[in-house]
């Protein structure tokens, strides 16, 4: 891989990085947030989880923006915005204001997770697109990782209004995101297919090395071979598409978000004080960082099955063990 093909990549995984940051930032923030505006628990879990809305939109409606100015464009803005409501979050004076600016957020959160995959892999050669693609994901929870670290450190910074710093130090990576963002290529499947820019798509190819005038000719005939294939929804193909979509819905539904969002406060109901509580969050970004690093290892040993039986298994099993650990018990 050359170097510039490298710094497209780390630059790209960014995106990444702000999903996972933007995401398990508010770990450290939710409680203060509740009592500064005096919530109900309904009104607190709906405020907290106002970027999860956002990202269910975000992610399905991200690919238009994608196709219509571009990946490269749309990525500059997700960094943007993410810069935008962090800032906004961070300096809200009533709840609704924040439950906006956080629903926004989300919006950036979900655009990221479809656009950047799909930046990465238009733009690596085919040797090196799985592990680029995979890279993303290592982003994501390096940036829960982060997230943690900074809360804990950033306890106590403003008094009372330490949340607002959490929430804030997103804007630095938005930023550097965005800008560094100006100075990588849009994909050249995007420059042959949307922008029909044979000439600019053919100088990206030469800068990653590979042969320019295959890959858009291989690019153009996908095209046209496309609108001779069989439908994606086709009979034949519901029960991988399904079991594709359940992998990812169950994935969610199983309880690891209200951990990720709600993790200082469940070890403070086991009898942590709150700084200990998040130092204690940074186990957790560290074991998730750590074993998403050992499954990228392993994916090409075992294969993708097996290892989905014992992550599945080890889901199972942590999860039980929480709500064991927490039932019938007084945590008031």
């Amino acid at each position: 891989m050359n170097k510039k093909l490298a710094l497209w990549s780390i630059t790209v995984g960014l995106g990444g990085f702000l999903f996972g940051l933007d995401v398990a930032v508010i770990s450290g923030a939710e409680q203060a947030i509740q009592k500064l505006w005096n919530l109900t628990d309904w009104m607190h879990g709906t405020a907290i989880a106002m970027a999860l809305y956002g990202t269910a939109f975000g992610a399905a409606l991200g690919n238009i923006p994608a196709n219509k100015i571009g990946r490269k464009k749309t990525l500059i803005w997700i960094g943007i915005l993410f810069f935008i409501t962090s800032i906004g979050a961070a300096v809200s004076t009533n709840v609704m204001v924040f439950m906006v600016f956080r629903f926004v957020s989300g919006l950036s959160i979900g655009a990221s997770s479809v656009v950047a995959p799909v930046y990465i892999s238009e733009i690596a050669p085919p040797k090196f697109r799985g592990r680029m693609v995979i890279s993303f994901q290592l982003n994501v929870v390096a940036g829960i990782l982060i997230a943690y670290f900074s809360n804990y450190l950033l306890q106590g910074v403003g008094g009372s209004n330490d949340w607002r710093w959490m929430l804030g130090v997103v804007a630095i990576p938005s930023l550097v995101f965005s800008l560094l963002m100006l100075v990588t290529p849009e994909t050249p499947r995007w420059l042959v297919l949307f922008k029909h820019d044979d000439a600019e798509a053919k100088r990206v190819l030469e800068l990653t090395g590979e042969d320019a005038t295959k890959v858009i000719a291989d690019i153009k005939a996908s095209v046209s071979n496309g609108k001779h294939t069989e439908s994606l929804f086709n009979k034949k193909f519901l029960r991988p598409l399904l079991l594709a979509f359940l992998i990812a819905f169950f994935n969610q539904l199983s309880g690891i978000n209200a951990i990720i969002y709600f993790a200082p406060k469940v070890f403070q109901m086991a009898g942590i004080e709150r700084s200990g509580a998040l130092l204690s969050t940074i186990g957790i970004g560290v074991i998730n960082l750590m074993f998403t690093i050992f499954g990228w290892y392993l994916i090409d040993r075992f294969g993708r099955r097996v290892l989905m039986y014992i992550g599945s298994i080890g889901y199972i099993f942590s999860l039980t063990m929480i709500a064991v650990s927490f039932n019938g018990t007084d945590h008031s």
